[in-house]
């Protein structure tokens, strides 16, 4: 049974909540006076964020969420501050707590409050409010509420004013149980156990022989993948690993040509510029694949020593042709260098014939950021004109330690990579998975952004129907306890929403995730609802 966690915005859902209002606080705690209608609709109805739990088509529960002040609690206790033991910034009231007296002790009421939590976290809340029935308080303590000021209303329905946290719901039995949203995000990767124990352990000197002994096995591992010959490692994003290789294509001299087709092939022409390299780009639309023939040509010119561009471009999920680049760079003996920082652990890469590539720890190879690399496949030499930070020959010439490294990134990463031993197994895993999605976001009347012969598995990039809101769709995914990406800028101009399939997630969760996407399809409409 899949249970779904939404934002009511249909005139449905609104109908559904006065009857449950009605029920709850008028039928069962005699609240407010009966009447004809069967409905109930709250004095600050246009005022209230009505988060809710649907079965199907049927409202189980709800929660109505009012940062208006003053507060209804305020009228009954003074101002709520001056009563918490705790000091807080932003709080928030929660009213109308209400659910099916079926589902009181099941999945639902946990989920509500885990949605609750995850809205006031993302909307930057500090203290969520109730003025809890008494008739609930052993079920309201286990969610993490917890009592304080004295109680209000009447015998015959008295509230207890509560409040919870982050820290109080997960001190509670609920918040206990409860699980962090499943990851498909591009990164941060989701950190296995025996990762993050290696990343723990007591750090070791970087200028020691167990620490040259791990670094040579790491870069060992990193270069039976890929193909590479070699491969420093910098303690840093993917960022520095590009600034690395601007500064090694600047030192060849003449012009070159960068391919663009999309945010982060534009961000190695910002890379180029801050060098002051000459170049031309090749630019064609987001999600569009280069003309094979027009590149060929450009080598064939004679007019570039080096060509720059990404192999897979994560804003749109279009994987670019690397074994055509090679093949044409090296008919016309041009430098080609290549990043990488979105496949290595999500596709098969071939290094070879590679004059420099940029990675990273963090993404695909599922371990903590921090760590990236640069690839190459010949000899580099020490350049005293080049920044310390940012000459690839002083690492090699330092062998691999020139300066201050962390022991505990590099035994996290050793340890991440030991499960690249059946690359083929991990790869295949990721693809079936990126089909899977295709296949359910195209059904549900997504556009996927990427051309499926041009689509890599680490990411897809959904593209909304007219009237859709990417932003809704993915502020309801994390109520529903699922991370995808679509709060970058770049999406967001672009109404896009993202899902990798990177991360190692249950076979259970994966599915889930997918009924969700489908249930939420017809559901996002109009602007964003979260931290407005």
């Amino acid at each position: 049974m899949t249970y779904l966690y939404k934002i009511a915005d249909t005139s449905a859902e609104f109908e559904q909540i006065h009857a449950l209002n009605y029920r709850t606080f008028v039928e069962e705690i005699p609240q407010h006076e009966r009447n004809d209608s069967h409905r109930l609709v709250d004095k600050f109805h246009d005022e209230n964020t009505y988060l809710i739990c649907k079965k199907d088509d049927q409202l189980i529960g709800m929660i109505a969420i009012r940062s208006k002040r003053p507060f209804s609690l305020d009228g009954k206790i003074g101002s709520v501050e001056n009563q918490l033991p705790m000091q807080v910034d932003n709080p928030v009231e929660i009213r109308l707590l209400a659910i099916e007296p079926d589902y009181r002790n099941g999945r639902a009421f946990l989920g509500l409050t885990q949605a609750l939590v995850q809205y006031c976290l993302k909307a930057g809340y500090d203290a969520a409010l109730i003025s809890g029935t008494v008739r609930e308080q052993k079920l309201y303590r286990q969610l993490g509420f917890q009592p304080f000021a004295q109680l209000t209303g009447t015998a015959d329905a008295a509230f207890q004013p509560m409040y919870l946290t982050k820290a109080t719901f997960e001190a509670g039995i609920a918040g206990r149980i409860s699980k962090p949203p499943v990851n498909f995000l591009p990164g941060p990767a989701t950190i296995a156990d025996e990762v993050r124990e290696a990343m723990m352990a007591t750090p070791f000197s970087h200028r020691s022989s167990a620490y040259a002994g791990l670094l040579k096995r790491v870069k060992n591992r990193l270069t039976a993948l890929t193909g590479a010959k070699d491969v420093q490692l910098l303690q840093g994003t993917g960022t520095l690993a590009n600034d690395v290789v601007a500064a090694q294509l600047s030192t060849i001299g003449g012009k070159g040509l960068i391919l663009v087709n999309g945010e982060f092939g534009s961000r190695l022409t910002d890379h180029a510029n801050r060098f002051g390299m000459a170049f031309d780009t090749m630019e064609t639309e987001w999600g569009g694949t280069f003309d094979d023939k027009e590149i060929e040509e450009a080598l064939r010119s004679g007019k570039y020593s080096w060509v720059w561009t990404i192999h897979c471009e994560t804003s749109t999920g279009v994987l670019n042709d690397l074994d055509l680049l090679k093949k044409y760079c090296s008919q016309a003996e041009t430098v080609l260098a290549v990043d990488c920082i979105s496949t290595i652990g999500t596709v098969p890469v071939d290094l070879t014939a590679i004059d420099y590539a940029s990675g990273v720890s963090g993404k695909g190879l599922l371990s903590y950021s921090g760590l990236s690399f640069v690839f190459h496949n010949g000899e580099v030499a020490k350049n005293d004109a080049l920044p310390r930070y940012l000459d690839l020959g002083t690492y090699a010439e330092a062998g691999g330690i020139p300066y201050t490294q962390s022991s505990n990134l590099l035994s996290a990463l050793e340890v991440a990579l030991r499960k690249f031993e059946q690359s083929e197994e991990v790869y295949a895993h990721i693809a079936k998975r990126a089909l899977r999605v295709r296949a359910v976001a195209e059904q549900a009347g997504f556009i996927i952004v990427a051309p499926h012969q041009a689509a890599s598995p680490t990411i897809s990039t959904l593209c909304m129907p007219e009237g859709f809101s990417a932003v809704r769709l993915g502020d309801y995914l994390f109520l529903n306890g699922f991370n995808v990406h679509y709060e970058s800028v770049y999406l967001r101009e672009r109404n896009w929403l993202q899902i990798s399939c990177m991360n190692d997630i249950a076979d259970k969760e994966f599915e889930r995730m997918l009924q969700v996407l489908r249930s939420l399809a017809p559901a996002c409409l109009a602007q964003p609802i979260l931290g407005k």
